[in-house]
């Protein structure tokens, strides 16, 4: 239930993987695509370490769950087709696995921080390797041609080429891009609505309960050109220039802020919490500008019981 890893030292910007750590530390595959549970966080620190240290997740929103969900059945349904007519070549561990942005893309799985021991040394990893999709993009002269992409959650499409050489396309921007728009003009009202007034109002049964001749005429010009355009930017509602969709290319393309610390050389006793919460995919970033005190800062993660194979936690489509 508490996982110990060692943070970097120096400014460092590191992520983990608690489906991957999860995995190691229980020899027993656990899926990424799991919305976790977390009690809290602990670093434990001695002599004069000091330094911040920051904690975000992916976006606790429900564009985050949609666009996982929605990219997740695209993936499947790619590669269903594929085993359509070769089932045997299916993996035994197959599973959607994402990067959570542009920065763990060009770190790569290889530099998520792993479990340690009581002794300080850290797990041996198995194989926990990224999914990709094959977009075609072949001609006349060369069907199969396809270029294989990498995904990350949050930040814009094509932020260029991570440790894998691919470059990456967003789960956020590209449910953004394939949803459709409110229409500006919602509701989409008659001009002679507010017609309310006077001998002959077109809108006779809002004229029925005039008190004078001007309460119903008003009131519906308010309501007529007052809020009919959603209250957050979108595309085509004649100021933004793009769909803003949280976590996508223009708004906050970004992980989610989760909590915040400071770590002095009068820190007591050494140790510093920060607060736990629900780690969408069980991706966790970590910065920090620690200096070296009498012994590496070390990070405590506590999970939570319960009954998803001994964890708290949920899958993804029902975050």
């Amino acid at each position: 239930m508490t996982i110990a890893t060692q943070l970097p030292v120096g400014a460092a910007t590191s992520t983990i993987d608690l489906s991957q750590v999860a995995s190691l530390m229980n020899r027993r595959f656990y899926r990424q695509g799991i919305n976790w549970a977390v009690a809290g966080f602990k670093i434990v620190t001695q002599g004069a370490t000091t330094g911040g240290i920051s904690i975000a997740k992916l976006p606790n929103t429900w564009t985050m769950s949609n666009s996982w969900e929605k990219a997740m059945r695209a993936w499947l349904k790619m590669n269903n087709e594929a085993l359509a007519e070769a089932g045997s070549t299916r993996p035994r561990f197959m599973d959607f696995k994402i990067f959570a942005d542009a920065t763990h893309h060009v770190a790569g799985f290889g530099a998520n921080l792993l479990p340690i021991d009581f002794a300080g040394a850290p797990y041996a990893v198995g194989e926990w390797d990224a999914s990709k999709i094959q977009v075609p993009i072949g001609t006349a002269a060369n069907p199969t041609l396809t270029a294989e992409r990498d995904l990350i959650a949050v930040g814009p499409n094509y932020p260029g080429a991570g440790a894998s050489g691919n470059d990456a396309i967003s789960l956020i921007q590209g449910y953004a891009n394939s949803r459709a728009l409110p229409n500006v003009l919602d509701p989409n009202v008659p001009d002679a609505m507010d017609y309310a007034s006077g001998n002959q109002p077109e809108n006779w049964l809002s004229a029925m309960f005039n008190d004078g001749n001007e309460q119903t005429s008003e009131v519906l010009e308010d309501l007529e050109f007052d809020n009919r355009i959603a209250p957050y930017p979108f595309e085509n509602d004649g100021v933004s220039p793009a769909t803003m969709y949280p976590g996508g290319e223009t708004q906050a393309p970004t992980m989610e802020f989760h909590d915040s610390t400071i770590v002095t050389g009068t820190t007591i006793g050494g140790s510093t919490r920060l607060k736990g919460g629900n780690f969408p995919c069980g991706l966790v970033r970590i910065a920090s500008n620690l200096t070296v005190g009498d012994q590496l800062p070390i990070l405590l993660i506590d999970l939570v019981p319960g009954n998803h194979r001994g964890y708290l936690c949920e899958p993804m489509t029902e975050m």
